[in-house]
């Protein structure tokens, strides 16, 4: 039976939620990975070394493996240096959010222009922090991440020394970006890599599909799946798994978040394996990380082999994507 073993793969984008939820979820990324970049848009948002600390310790607490936490902090543009360089022992990145354009995303940023947000971002340069951008507006919903590249290419420009991590990319347009600047990387989601408009609102609505941003056309999925699958330098797996109860999907005014997090490799290893690429699975979910990101995650070994897999109806009332269907690929 065909096997791979992954070193120490990681998810440069998680949301664990807080509270019960991550008591319920937790463990499914634990299980996959060895570390992940952490969300800060809890209600309220992490804003301080105290929270971060805090839910830091929320998380270790539940650990039963080596799984590294990497902490992040919600952007606000009165952040000075003197602040940043105390917390920057905690923190791999700080994430931006313009505000309400995803879930809890109320105390983002209202305005991107570099009045507003030039000196956090300067001081964030100099210290070396690393940027982590929701990069949509809040236009046509599938226009919002192009309406936003003019965004990137401006702190592009302007902070040619600041890393700056493209989100969750779905958009076919937004590739072009990553070979013009340098400091320009990207996360991947494996729903961007499978799903299309179509799973969404083809037939019926499908609520456990819909997500910020908003999966987009079969010309999208391709070209992700074309970069991903060339082995890109600058491009990482970030999940954006995001969980919701069934209660708050299935509802008249249904929560953005796609839960990901229990079948994230097994697919992954499906997709690479189909287009006889899985030599390149393990850059893709960890060697370029480490390298963009400057991380040295716990040694882990995960393995999947190629056998079938029936994932569950829901996981511990969180409906996962794909659920009730068949994958290709195991953990083991």
């Amino acid at each position: 039976m065909e096997k791979i073993t992954l070193q120490s793969p990681l998810d440069m984008h998680l949301h664990l939620r807080d509270g019960d939820m991550l008591k319920d979820v937790y463990s499914y990324s634990e299980d996959q990975f060895a570390g992940a970049v952490i969300m800060p848009n809890l209600q309220p948002p992490l804003q301080n070394r105290e929270d971060i600390l805090a839910y830091r310790d929320r998380i270790q607490t539940l650990s039963k493996k080596d799984f590294d936490p990497y902490m992040t902090i919600f952007f606000s543009n009165s952040y000075d240096k003197e602040f940043l360089e105390s917390i920057k022992d905690l923190i791999i990145a700080v994430k931006l959010y313009p505000s309400g354009v995803t879930t809890n995303s109320e105390n983002g940023v209202k305005s991107l222009d570099l009045e507003s947000v030039g000196m956090t971002l300067s001081a964030m340069e100099e210290l070396g922090i690393p940027l982590s951008v929701h990069g949509e507006t809040d236009g046509a919903i599938f226009e919002r991440e192009a309406e936003f590249l003019p965004v990137y290419e401006m702190l592009a420009k302007e902070f040619p020394k600041l890393k700056i991590m493209m989100e969750h990319i779905s958009d076919h347009r937004t590739i072009k970006l990553l070979d013009k600047y340098p400091n320009l990387y990207a996360t991947v989601t494996v729903h961007h890599l499978t799903i299309t408009t179509d799973d969404l609102l083809g037939g019926a609505l499908k609520p456990h599909l819909f997500c910020k941003p908003i999966v987009k056309f079969a010309k999208d999925r391709d070209a992700l799946r074309e970069l991903v699958l060339s082995g890109h330098p600058k491009v990482m797996f970030g999940s954006d798994s995001a969980p919701h109860l069934r209660e708050n999907k299935e509802s008249a005014n249904g929560s953005a978040g796609v839960f990901t997090a229990p079948i994230i490799l097994q697919k992954l290893a499906e997709l690479f394996d189909s287009a006889g690429k899985l030599d390149r699975l393990q850059a893709f979910v960890s060697d370029n990380a480490q390298r963009i990101y400057g991380v040295t995650p716990p040694k882990r070994e995960v393995t999947l082999e190629k056998r079938s897999f029936k994932v569950p109806e829901n996981y511990n009332g969180v409906v996962t994507l794909f659920a009730g269907e068949e994958i290709g690929w195991s953990l083991v």
